[in-house]
């Protein structure tokens, strides 16, 4: 199973994973990957919006996903939303199997996909008091195609 959350406050991966991992004999391997927002020429701050019923149903469909591809992995997910500034953890993805391959795969699936298919609107705010919207990108969009 991989377990999936939105909220607003910031996370401690350190202890998403050790509670992930708990108890847990049978693995062999654990991935976290963090996702930080990115103080890009002048970035101060980027805002997430969303529906929440329809962003937590869509990432809960890709967590589902995951884990029919790699029955064996279990993971947990956090997708931040809000305002929020750079440095500022955006998303954690952990996955854990008994074999490496796995756990990377299952991480980076779903990376790729929340990148391309988790239903969030970002805009950025420059410190020259401009915003803009986030477009999608193309490379993002390769990413995801591999799978």
């Amino acid at each position: 199973m991989i377990a999936a959350r939105l909220q607003s406050e910031p996370f401690d991966s350190a202890i998403v994973q050790a509670a992930l991992l708990a108890g847990r004999t049978d693995l062999g391997a654990a991935v976290a990957f963090t996702g930080l927002v990115r103080a890009d020429e002048g970035l101060v701050a980027m805002t997430l919006e969303h529906y929440p019923a329809m962003t937590l149903a869509q990432i809960q469909a890709i967590a589902a996903d995951a884990a029919g591809r790699w029955p064996d992995t279990i993971g947990t997910i956090i997708h931040r939303h809000g305002r929020l500034l750079p440095c500022d953890s955006i998303v954690l993805v952990v996955t854990a199997s008994p074999h490496r391959a796995h756990a990377f795969a299952a991480a980076r699936f779903l990376m790729d996909w929340l990148k391309t298919k988790a239903p969030f609107w970002k805009r950025e705010e420059w410190a020259d008091g401009t915003t803009r919207w986030v477009e999608a990108k193309g490379i993002d969009d390769d990413a995801a195609e591999r799978w």
